[in-house]
């Protein structure tokens, strides 16, 4: 993707984004957010999964589901539920932390 420059080291991501995705609220955006976080909590998870040295399949058995979930999450094709993704977290030995942002 091209950024518009804005000077020779500044370039306006928002811009290109409202460009390639629509404004923030529109029915595209919101798709392309979902689609991004799915994407990207699939690669947590999947690091998670390397550095633990298990595999899909090993996974898949801790939490209770097919080793095809699990790639589908990874890939992120799909997005877990919240009782799925706390397994997923307790079976790689992580811990979810939930803070107030300060302002």
């Amino acid at each position: 993707m091209a950024l518009k420059e804005i000077t020779k080291d500044i370039y306006d991501v928002s811009a290109e984004m409202d460009e390639l995705y629509g404004k923030v609220g529109t029915p595209e955006r919101e798709q392309f957010r979902r689609e991004a976080y799915a994407y990207c909590m699939g690669q947590i998870i999947h690091d998670a999964r390397k550095n633990e040295k298990i595999t899909q399949a090993e996974l898949a058995s801790r939490i209770g589901a097919e080793k095809s979930y699990i790639s589908k999450i990874e890939n992120g094709i799909i997005e877990p539920s919240v009782g799925t993704f706390y397994r997923l977290i307790d079976a790689l030995g992580l811990r979810v932390e939930i803070v107030k942002p300060i302002y």
